[in-house]
């Protein structure tokens, strides 16, 4: 089926056309002091016509109550994080960046009282992004620097982030799979 551009979308942010839509699956966080953890993810970007996308992601880990065993979607019901933000093509292309590639610039902003700014490119079906700055609050977790990586693979949504965190230095922290789950993308 041939990719058709999302009714609407600003011709600036067509290089992230295929990420727009809903997308729900599974993963996994493993940090150093953080057990193994799997959850589920829903993920969703959108837009309003802007020269932006929206969007916003929810991982969810199972309850104490749920245990470790095989559970259904609805044991993942306490929220590990939440996210929100906005992902916009930068209008100045540096001179290194290969022709298929365009400069990315991504505003994250954490429930638990974290704004993260990410540079980097999007371009073949892939996102590379590294922070920038990172502000939070006094109560918020220690995370200095971050850097996240996404790729359409086959269809699928794939991630994976690293965490400088908690005097650690950068490292694996989560990654997931995850599934278009909306029909009209």
């Amino acid at each position: 089926m041939p990719f058709v551009f999302p009714e609407g979308l600003a011709p600036e942010v067509y290089p992230l056309a295929w990420l727009v839509g809903r997308w729900t699956g599974a993963g996994v966080i493993k940090y150093e002091g953080i057990d193994e953890t799997p959850f589920r993810q829903e993920l969703v970007f959108d837009h309003d016509g802007g020269p932006y996308l929206r969007f916003e992601s929810t991982l969810r880990v199972r309850s104490v109550a749920a245990g470790d065993g095989e559970a259904d979607d609805s044991a993942f019901d306490t929220v590990w994080s939440t996210e929100t933000g906005y992902w916009r093509v930068a209008p100045e292309r540096p001179e290194d960046l290969a022709e298929s590639q365009h400069p990315l610039e991504v505003l994250v902003t954490d429930a638990s009282g974290r704004v993260s700014l990410f540079l980097g490119m999007v371009g073949d079906g892939r996102v590379d992004l590294a922070t920038d700055f990172v502000a939070r609050t006094s109560t918020a977790a220690e995370v200095t620097a971050a850097k996240r990586l996404y790729g359409n693979v086959e269809g699928r949504l794939l991630w994976v982030e690293e965490l400088a965190a908690f005097g650690h230095p950068l490292g694996s922290y989560a990654s997931g799979e995850l599934d278009r789950a909306d029909a009209d993308s």
